[in-house]
């Protein structure tokens, strides 16, 4: 794992062997973040990351300048992993050990983005859950963004806060709104 912009720049990470993630390719993560470059200033937004695994997505955020991340994973492992990365780091980072869901039921907080990398096998029906509950709640700001991170095999263009979706390779990214 490698953050590929920012302060951090070209900084290898190496998670420890028996995490149960699947974490974002560099080529996907690098179209993900050209596309938020031109629609916000990366250094002023907040961000949620849940199903966060090793913390991928939210160093290459904290890297850019990003003001407030929580990271949000049901994995004990995963949440010392994040901790301990953003320590060494020196960024924004809390991990919350929590099950999305429960997490999203209690929580209260509005984000400019929210990123979610839910398992690949989750169902469609789920994901439709989720982006109702992010964008139908008080998560988003008003201009903020939810992005689902999910396989060719889902196609989420039928949800209607769906904004628009970007392949790169086998990830897809659908963007959603308020």
């Amino acid at each position: 794992m490698r953050i590929i912009s920012g302060s951090h720049k070209g900084r290898r990470l190496t998670a420890p062997k028996g995490l149960p993630v699947r974490p974002t390719t560099d080529f996907a993560k690098e179209g993900l973040f050209n596309m938020l470059h031109h629609r916000f200033a990366l250094h002023d937004v907040g961000v949620l990351d849940l199903y966060a695994g090793t913390g991928n997505i939210a160093y290459e955020f904290g890297s850019r300048g990003a003001q407030s991340i929580t990271c949000v994973d049901q994995h004990a492992a995963c949440c010392h992993f994040i901790d301990q990365t953003a320590a060494q780091l020196d960024l924004p980072i809390t991990a919350v050990r929590s099950e999305v869901t429960k997490f999203l039921e209690r929580h209260s907080g509005q984000y400019d983005i929210v990123f979610a990398d839910p398992p690949y096998d989750f169902p469609k029906k789920n994901l439709f859950l989720l982006i109702d509950r992010i964008c139908d709640g008080s998560f988003l700001n008003q201009d903020g963004l939810l992005i689902i991170e999910h396989t060719k095999d889902h196609d989420l263009t039928d949800h209607p806060n769906f904004n628009e979706a970007r392949r790169y390779g086998g990830s897809v990214f659908s963007y959603f709104s308020n």
